[in-house]
């Protein structure tokens, strides 16, 4: 990933240092157990950990790797050059080079998904702390863009709460689901080692065996991965939007937090854009993309094949670099969020009490209208709010068929907001997992 999308914690996780670092660490720990069974001698196995503190010579791999076609073997070249190619005899034995790629895989995306996690953690508690500041903050709720009725700004930071809160567990349960280490040799048959080096290694590397491998790890298991990475960009997309309508001109209930000397527009000095969720939208896309190839990488031939290789060397750091300084800027987003209760109910007393209409609707069917007639008696009041930009409470007092149904104080009370809020704490409660103050 660019630089400008990437932050150094999980780019290092994807560095050809740490991935021949993980190599090493396999290759060593394989070696301790094989000479635990026996099958190579302990001091060859010592002396493989005499590389512990080595610095592996990247452009030096590059180098061999270029006369060998392999890098697995480019690595094991290089790893012999330290230890001597006596004690490194018994390295890699009887091992193949999906043992090491896969299980540096999982390896690097578990310790990426802690990340992840953690990201996860600090977006949630913007989104708590923002929800409980506006708990009863009004603002209207809108269904295909249109005023519906009352909600408030805690609510849909709430609901942003709980979606997250669902991508978090999902991604926990990814996270137990690609921990897994496969060595077993040649297609998986364990003919060559014995299973107990795999548990060791495992063991060491914080994974658990693969039950069955074939010469490779089960994709569906990356599949599984990356689909959970594409939902939470998704529903991070999905607080990217609703923040980019607010902040339309003609509703401005909110707006990224914009600070001094930024500039929105090199041509319109009075330009605030929200660039911050419009950049979280594209990012979503680029996560997303990665999505369909892993689950494509699922179909390989017979045991193995390595068209799954060149996939996974790109998506794999991609979506979680992309995914890791999305969740940040995201969570920075809506610490920041500046938020404008006024413009709430201005915007909805625009169409003059019109959002009460169910209220009403309701009321005169329990007065004894039939719903057809009441939903007709209704809606021409509405019209002429809609229409005309009359008072929807008025031109209902002033409907003989209505007030024959209905009283003043009947019809001024369905005008009261707080109906809308009466369960709200309910609602926190549900949600945050906490009793209703």
């Amino acid at each position: 990933m660019i630089p400008r999308y990437a932050r150094p914690e999980m780019t290092e996780i994807w560095s050809p240092e740490t991935k021949f670092r993980i190599w090493y660490e396999i290759e060593a720990h394989a070696c301790d157990a094989q000479a635990e069974l026996g099958v190579i001698p302990k001091e060859n196995a010592a002396a493989v950990w005499r590389a512990k503190d080595v610095e592996f010579d990247v452009a030096r791999i590059d180098e061999i790797e270029a006369v060998t076609k392999h890098d697995v073997i480019a690595f094991l070249t290089h790893l012999a050059e330290h230890i001597g190619s006596d004690d490194a005899r018994f390295v890699h034995q009887g091992m193949t080079s999906s043992d090491v790629l896969d299980t540096t895989l999982n390896v690097q995306l578990v310790r990426a998904a802690d990340i992840l996690l953690a990201d996860m953690d600090k977006l949630l508690a913007a989104l708590k702390k923002r929800a409980y500041e506006h708990k009863d903050t009004l603002r209207i709720g809108r269904s295909h863009g249109i005023h519906a009725e009352p909600t408030t700004m805690g609510l849909t930071f709430a609901r942003f709460h709980a979606e997250m809160a669902r991508g978090k567990a999902r991604l926990e349960r990814a996270r137990e689901e690609i921990a897994t280490g496969a060595i077993s040799g040649a297609v998986g048959t364990f003919a060559n080692i014995d299973p107990f080096v795999e548990e060791h290694v495992c063991r060491k590397l914080g994974l658990h065996p693969e039950p069955i491998s074939t010469q490779v790890i089960p994709r569906d298991r990356h599949a599984m991965f990356f689909a959970t990475l594409g939902v939470i960009a998704s529903s991070m997309e999905n607080i990217a939007i609703e923040i980019r309508h607010m902040q339309r001109t003609e509703v401005l209930e909110a707006e990224e937090f914009f600070s001094p000397g930024q500039k929105g527009s090199s041509a319109m000095p009075h330009k605030r854009n929200p660039v911050l969720t419009e950049n979280l939208t594209g990012l979503a896309r680029l996560v997303r993309m990665t999505v369909v190839p892993a689950m494509e990488n699922v179909a390989l031939w017979h045991e193995r094949d390595i068209s799954h290789s060149s996939v996974e060397r790109g998506i794999a750091p991609d979506a979680t670099i992309t995914l890791d300084f999305a969740l940040n800027r995201l969570a920075g987003v809506i610490d920041k969020l500046v938020v404008y209760p006024q413009n709430m109910l201005d915007n909805m007393n625009k169409f003059k009490g019109l959002v009460m209409s169910q209220r009403v609707l309701l009321a005169l069917t329990q007065a004894g209208v039939s719903r057809e007639d009441a939903y007709r008696l209704v809606q021409r009041n509405a019209m002429k709010v809609w229409e005309q930009g009359k008072d929807f409470k008025e031109e209902l007092l002033a409907d003989s068929e209505v007030t024959a149904a209905l009283s003043r104080d009947e019809i001024e009370e369905k005008f009261d907001l707080g109906y809308h809020t009466k369960h709200v704490d309910t609602i926190f409660a549900r949600v945050f997992g906490e009793n209703p103050a």
